[in-house]
């Protein structure tokens, strides 16, 4: 697995540039250039910020068949839309159904 290829996807999807991910992520946005500029792999604690930023678990961001094959294609969307979303809409969009 391309690991930086798989966050540029995972950028890609939120329309997320660097900066904005390494806010989303509390990392420094050198370190993330850095990363992409001389192609190194990120520390396990990079990594694990960055997951965190995306709304993933390490598990998830390594998996390779992506597919979810126990939710309705309904339940796959929201689940795809809502790892999209930066973690304070995702904590304001659990509050919502809380309600």
């Amino acid at each position: 697995m391309d690991v930086l290829n798989k966050i540029r996807n995972l950028q890609s999807e939120r329309e997320w540039s660097d900066y904005k991910l390494a806010q989303e992520a509390d990392i420094p946005v050198a370190t993330l250039s850095s990363l992409f500029q001389r192609g190194n792999q990120p520390k396990i604690e990079t990594l694990q910020n960055i997951c965190n930023a995306f709304g993933l678990t390490l598990a998830q961001f390594f998996l390779e068949d992506e597919s979810i094959e126990i939710l309705s294609e309904l339940e796959k969307e929201m689940l795809v839309t809502f790892r999209k979303l930066s973690y304070n809409q995702q904590k304001a969009l659990i509050d919502v159904f809380r309600e």
